[in-house]
């Protein structure tokens, strides 16, 4: 298949889905996964009544053995993988200690063991094709800590450390690894979620600025090797606060927003 192709999870609904749609209008030969089988079939009715190139399959990212499976029957029909998006995610809010143990190990092995099973799967087609990417999905709750979402930013932490050494270790292979920082997007994620943050920032973005922050992002990238891409005016203000002021003054700013 002469056209690029794109591998995406969690694509059948919210930022995986608008990333379907916008990537498969672009000309893209779309793979679109999920545990969400009526909404990939929602997904694939779409993409095709566009004239839309498009392979639809049931992932669990937890599951090693359905990677393996999903990727080779991808690589074999695409004959190549020019860009996987990990987006697949959860996200529980709450106080650390009035959710569930339970609650907070599912974020990681979805968030971080889903991540890291897909992208180790998916290298030698990665290798195989001549200027692939990946793109991690991150989060703003990640750039400092933040109240009532502690386990789901910890976990966006690990993939920046992630993202930010496979860059590193992958341009050998011209692989690039990139990650993708929102700040609260409307989507069912957030759905019927309160928090500081949310009730003092806002949810301001949508599904589809995140695609579009994706595809600009994934175009060719300049002379220098940006890695971190932050997706809306918020994002991008939090980001530069976190970096150039002092750590108390952070910690107070994130304590104000989480309480408010």
């Amino acid at each position: 298949m002469s056209r690029p192709a794109v591998f995406i999870t969690g694509a059948a609904a919210g930022i995986g889905r608008a990333t379907a749609v916008l990537f498969a209008a672009q000309g893209y030969h779309v793979g679109a996964y999920d545990i969400d089988e009526v909404g990939l079939t929602r997904l694939a009715a779409e993409i095709t009544a566009a004239g839309g190139s498009v392979h639809t399959g049931v992932l669990d990212v937890t599951k090693d053995t359905q990677w393996e499976q999903r990727l080779d029957e991808f690589y074999a029909e695409a004959g190549r993988l020019d860009i996987l998006v990990n987006n697949a995610g959860i996200l529980r809010s709450g106080r650390f200690e009035s959710l569930a143990l339970s609650a907070h190990q599912q974020i990681v092995e979805v968030n971080v063991g889903g991540v890291l099973a897909g992208t180790h799967t998916a290298f030698p087609y990665l290798r195989d094709t001549p200027g692939a990417q990946v793109v991690n999905l991150c989060s703003a709750s990640a750039i400092y800590g933040q109240m009532d979402l502690a386990t789901y930013g910890a976990s966006k932490a690990a993939i920046k450390s992630l993202t930010e050494a496979l860059d590193l270790e992958w341009e050998t292979y011209d692989i690039r690894v990139i990650a993708i920082w929102p700040l609260f997007v409307a989507t069912g994620m957030v759905d019927g979620m309160s928090t500081g943050s949310t009730a003092s920032l806002g949810i301001r973005l949508t599904a589809d600025d995140v695609a579009a922050g994706i595809w600009r992002a994934t175009r060719k990238p300049g002379r220098l090797r940006k890695v971190h891409y932050e997706i809306g005016i918020q994002a991008k203000v939090l980001a530069t606060l976190a970096k150039y002021s002092p750590n108390p003054v952070v910690r107070a700013v994130n304590k104000h927003l989480g309480n408010s």
